[in-house]
């Protein structure tokens, strides 16, 4: 079987890098890749929203199974061109994966199908968010409606600080079109926890809890990025909670998409947060979350090449799911100044190679004249195993300490809430 995965990012190398592991794949191909992925499958040079160009390589190549990474290519139509070829991909249609693309549309199906989430209200107009945002009071949250790489939220501890979110967003368009609406809703607080679900059509077959960081510093200090680092499993939180989560969220939500009339063969990433009472919706993605992939799929047992083609033809009823014991834990190193301007091409020095417990998954990286050097903001994606999170999180800082590249910045907190509970 000849596979073809979209993106090339630290979501995409874990995707290549498990699926390389299945006896069904022969070859695999990576678009665009990066210098990592370069190294356990073929790179080439197309950008993951160039869907004309994609479908060109597919036809010439005869891929058997697309795998689509990134949002922005499912937002520029790429599976509806595919399936409308007659190519098998893994991923949900345009129309479904607006659950993502626009958070009204997510918040409107919630409130349609009783699905748990914050109380909000969108705005259109800067003006009367603000005076809705002085009415309210803080903390609040302000969201760009539209896809903002993970960046589009502002959690306001001040009335201030959210109409400044508001300004940037609205009128600064600092996330372009993706800031032409906004929501605007409740301050959840709880633990975050992030539910990924293989999903078709009513099919749901939950993977195991992840939980992301998101601010850049520290003890969850800084701006928001696209993810410091995540760990799976999310042991503070009881099973119970993780099992309601399946059950009045994930599975509702599938259904839901039936009765609209929405094709959803894909991931469903639910990004929760766990209140006092139960779960709440804090936001939905069409896809597999970057960097919670990094660390759930080194617990999957067996073949995802199987999982994702059973899916997309119809028949994920028929497979078994199953998932290994170890916890996993990864940090993301990233370019100093990120996530504000930051250098490329910067030389990556003393990278140790992979080994059973140990992964390193390229985000941003380039090979140039031989050497492998920094090509974005999150660089790479340090992932171990252990038999428990503190065993992960040794290997993986262990390993960490080891790796050079000038202006490196990492998070040295990475599951400590998680292993601190368990003491």
């Amino acid at each position: 079987m000849r596979v073809l995965v979209i993106g090339g990012g630290g979501r995409e190398h874990a995707l290549v890098w498990k699926l390389k592991q299945s006896p069904r794949v022969k070859e695999i191909y990576c678009a665009p890749g990066n210098g990592g992925i370069g190294e356990i499958a073929t790179c080439v040079p197309i950008a993951a929203t160039d869907v004309n160009g994609l479908l060109r390589f597919a036809r010439d190549r005869g891929i058997d199974l697309t795998v689509v990474g990134p949002e922005a290519a499912l937002m520029a139509g790429v599976v509806d061109t595919f399936e409308e070829r007659g190519f098998r991909i893994f991923g949900p249609e345009k129309a479904a994966a607006k659950v993502e693309g626009s958070k009204r549309f997510a918040k409107r199906l919630m409130e349609k199908y009783g699905i748990p989430t914050a109380a909000y209200r969108t705005f259109s107009d800067p003006k009367e968010a603000v005076a809705h945002i002085r009415e309210q009071g803080a903390p609040i949250v302000v969201k760009a409606d539209g896809l903002a790489a993970g960046k589009g939220v502002v959690v306001a501890g001040t009335v201030e600080e959210a109409v400044n979110a508001v300004r940037r967003m609205m009128e600064e368009r600092t996330f372009g079109s993706a800031g032409e609406r906004i929501v605007v809703e409740e301050c959840l607080t709880g633990q975050e926890m992030s539910l990924m679900a293989f999903v078709d059509g009513e099919t749901v077959r939950p993977m195991v809890p992840a939980q992301d960081h998101k601010p850049v510093f520290d003890g969850d200090r800084g701006p928001n990025t696209g993810g410091m680092g995540s760990y799976s499993p999310v042991p503070q939180i009881p099973e119970e909670q993780i099992r309601e989560a399946e059950t009045r969220i994930l599975e509702p939500m599938a259904r839901g998409m039936v009765r609209e009339g929405l094709c959803y063969r894909g991931v469903l990433y639910a990004g929760l947060m766990i209140t006092e009472e139960g779960p709440r919706v804090i936001e939905f993605n069409a896809r597999f979350g970057d960097p919670e992939t990094q660390a759930v799929l080194p617990r999957l047992e067996g073949d995802l090449a199987e999982i994702l083609m059973a899916a997309t033809e119809g028949r994920l009823d028929k497979v078994e799911v199953a998932w290994r014991r170890e916890a996993a834990l990864c940090v993301v190193m990233t370019s100093g100044g990120y996530p504000g301007p930051y250098p490329k091409g910067i030389a990556i020095e003393a990278l140790p190679e992979n080994a059973e417990d140990l992964m390193i998954f390229h985000a941003g990286t380039k090979r140039k004249d031989g050497r492998l050097v920094t090509a974005g903001g999150r660089v790479l994606g340090v992932t171990a195993l252990g038999r428990d999170l503190r065993e992960a999180k040794h290997t993986a800082y262990q390993t960490l300490e080891s790796i050079v590249f000038q202006g490196a910045h990492f998070r040295k907190d990475i599951g400590l809430r998680a292993i601190d509970s368990r003491i």
